[in-house]
């Protein structure tokens, strides 16, 4: 396993373990990248990434919240293809990722974020409450663990693919934080609008939020793509962490 050094401000060490731990999977073990808070522990936060694997994006998207106060686990979706994949936005990287995303069918990445909440589930002090958030293929899936894997909230920003699976929102009976982009090349405003309509049909109509940036592009939130928006990431985050602290 490999440790990240502490994170320290000017002043003070500010404590933030982060490691690959094991996880029991569906079919065998599933590894994860783990980020606790300073205090040791908090409510279970699911992030699932984007195509680009468990990159330096998403283990620094990890920080982020563990520092807010969730214990965070990103499962390594792509693992029966490659370990560990840890991929670049454009060229010969993008064209991979599209390839590994091609290979993960629903039913496996559905296991592996059972697996991932019921690890999360056994917190030391009992019982954790359990959200899960995700980007691009990432949001897709959150959208799946709000309907099938018993998550107590779900924020999908910018879920490349809901449009396609609508059937799951009738599933849907928790909290749902949908984010996105007004210039998305991969998300029509008709993909958003029928994500809009299925939700408001859904169960869970009351707690759906839908939140729309003008002027900005897919992958807005990612300090790593030439798409980041850093006005409309930081409203995002504070959406976020607003939303998702009912967990406390």
């Amino acid at each position: 396993m490999h440790s990240t050094p502490s994170l320290q401000t000017a002043s003070s060490p500010v404590p933030l373990p982060a490691q690959w731990i094991q996880i029991d999977g569906a079919d065998g073990a599933l590894e994860a990248w783990l980020a606790r808070p300073p205090a040791g522990d908090g409510p279970g936060l699911l992030l699932l990434q984007e195509i680009f694997g468990v990159n330096a994006h998403i283990r620094a998207v990890a920080a982020q919240y563990a520092l807010a106060g969730f214990t965070v686990l990103a499962p390594d979706l792509f693992h029966r293809q490659a370990r560990r994949v840890e991929l670049g936005y454009e060229g010969e990287d993008r064209e991979r990722a599209l390839a590994l995303m091609k290979g993960l069918s629903r039913d496996e990445a559905q296991q592996d974020l059972q697996a991932a909440v019921q690890w999360l589930r056994r917190g030391p002090a009992g019982v954790r409450p359990v959200g899960a958030i995700g980007y691009c293929m990432g949001g897709r899936l959150a959208f799946l663990a709000a309907a099938c894997c018993g998550v107590d909230r779900a924020v999908a920003y910018y879920g490349g693919g809901i449009a396609g699976q609508l059937e799951l929102a009738a599933q849907i009976r928790v909290p749902v934080q949908f984010h996105h982009a007004e210039l998305d090349a991969s998300i029509s405003p008709q993909d958003v609008a029928a994500v809009q309509a299925a939700m408001a049909a859904s169960p869970a109509a009351a707690g759906a939020e839908f939140h729309h940036y003008p002027g900005t592009q897919h992958g807005f939130n990612c300090w790593a793509r030439r798409a980041h928006h850093p006005g409309a990431s930081a409203l995002a985050l504070g959406r976020s962490l607003q939303f998702l602290a009912a967990l406390f």
